[in-house]
């Protein structure tokens, strides 16, 4: 059991992205060459994420989009926040955020569907938000065109640390600050311009 554990741990840290237990199983059972019971590959997991309950640790495993992933405890994220800021790590800016909300809270979405919520043209962000992987193309809706319909990506819930879509704070529970949704900005901190249509 206790070799086990290791290689398990060893996977969890190694991974990119959150690991699952299929995955983890599967690893495990080409490693050694032996079938495993999902139920002895999850008692292994929740056995590590007790462990790292501990005070002794900084960090601990979470599970985030049906998958485990090490991140550092709650008490470090202003350490760490303070690291970020010093690499001058590019976040998302308003207009990203706003039709990053809009996909998250409306999915499956068109684009037509986000630009008349929003009232400007999205090409730009919502590409940008494709290339960092937090959005996903999910299908095509039915009708003219039948337009590309638009959802989160699971790096989208690694990305927020939540557990799955279901976890996102229901609306009704949300204080909206003054803003104004639909002001251009770029989805970096450089200024790109955003080019609105005719018809707005």
């Amino acid at each position: 059991m206790e070799r086990l554990l290791l290689h398990i741990e060893s996977l969890i840290f190694a991974s990119d992205q959150t690991i699952t237990i299929a995955q983890i199983k599967a690893c495990v059972q080409e490693l050694f060459e032996q079938e495993y019971k999902t139920l002895e590959i999850r008692k292994a997991v929740d056995h590590l994420v007790e462990k790292y309950q501990s005070v002794e640790y900084a960090f601990e495993i979470v599970e985030i989009a049906n998958g485990f992933k090490f991140l550092t405890k709650g008490a470090y994220h202003n350490t760490v926040g303070t690291l970020i800021k010093r690499n001058n790590q590019k976040r998302l800016t308003k207009a990203a955020l706003e039709t990053l909300s809009i996909i998250a809270y409306k999915q499956p979405v068109t684009k037509s569907d986000i630009e008349s919520i929003r009232g400007v043209n999205c090409d730009y962000t919502v590409q940008k938000l494709l290339e960092k992987d937090l959005v996903k193309i999910s299908g095509r809706a039915e009708g003219p065109g039948r337009p590309v319909l638009y959802g989160t990506s699971e790096k989208f819930m690694d990305y927020f640390g939540i557990k799955d879509i279901n976890a996102l704070p229901k609306l009704k529970d949300i204080k909206v600050p003054e803003i104004h949704i639909g002001e251009p900005a770029p989805i970096e901190e450089a200024e790109e311009p955003v080019i609105r249509t005719e018809e707005e």
